[in-house]
């Protein structure tokens, strides 16, 4: 197996992805600037396509401006605002319970550390990585599924589960690239590097990856 130029790559898919869609967290940064709706967006798009969580999030903001508007909705009306990212009904329940635990806990300012971030409703590390990165420009490795599969693909790590990525990654990724790496992976995931049958033929680092794992590609 060949060694792993993660320098290289990185510079490489950094130039790929500038004409693919902008994961739909880093767009609502971009757009508003508002930790509280990187967290809500954050928290809908898990297990969620992007387009969907657009949509959604999108509807739910001309309601929920502020994390007390939160308070003014029924689980059952939040319900229906966020409807149908994927499991609508957990992520209302967590949703309403949001401003009952940022009050108690952070006097209504949403955390900026991990493990403060994790105590919300809805939030595993993942989600915190990812708020922190977003919405407080702090260090932090998200690891989605297509980190996991992606670097595990690269053969820069061998890794069982998105925790050992994470942990594996803090050890050995160059903290330079700690804040990007999620979103640049992520649009590389769903644009070029998917799950089944990627497009290796067409891929910019294809001489650069090990493939490992790849079973079919075109």
């Amino acid at each position: 197996m060949k060694q792993v130029n993660i320098d290289k790559i990185y510079l490489i898919l950094k130039k790929e992805i500038i004409n693919y869609n902008v994961p739909i967290v880093d767009l609502i940064q971009i757009q508003t600037k508002n930790p509280f709706k990187v967290l809500i967006t954050t928290i809908l798009s898990a297990r969620t396509k992007d387009e969907t969580t657009s949509k959604a999030a999108k509807k739910l903001f001309i309601k929920i401006k502020k994390i007390d508007d939160l308070n003014k909705f029924s689980q059952r009306e939040i319900e229906k605002l966020i409807h149908p990212v994927g499991f609508y009904k957990t992520k209302a329940k967590h949703l309403k319970q949001l401003p009952y635990i940022l009050k108690k806990e952070f006097n209504n300012k949403i955390p900026e550390s991990i493990e403060e971030l994790i105590k919300l409703p809805g939030v595993g590390r993942k989600t915190a990585n990812l708020v922190m990165t977003i919405a407080f420009n702090k260090h932090g490795i998200c690891v989605d599924t297509h980190v996991h599969r992606i670097m595990n693909r690269f053969g820069y790590i061998k890794t069982n589960t998105p925790y050992e990525t994470e942990m594996t990654l803090r050890e050995k990724l160059p903290k330079k690239y700690w804040k990007t790496i999620n979103s640049i992976l992520v649009a590389f995931g769903q644009n070029l590097c998917r799950p089944i049958s990627p497009h290796c033929n067409k891929c910019p680092i294809n001489n650069y990856c090990n493939k490992i794992n790849v079973k079919k590609s075109r």
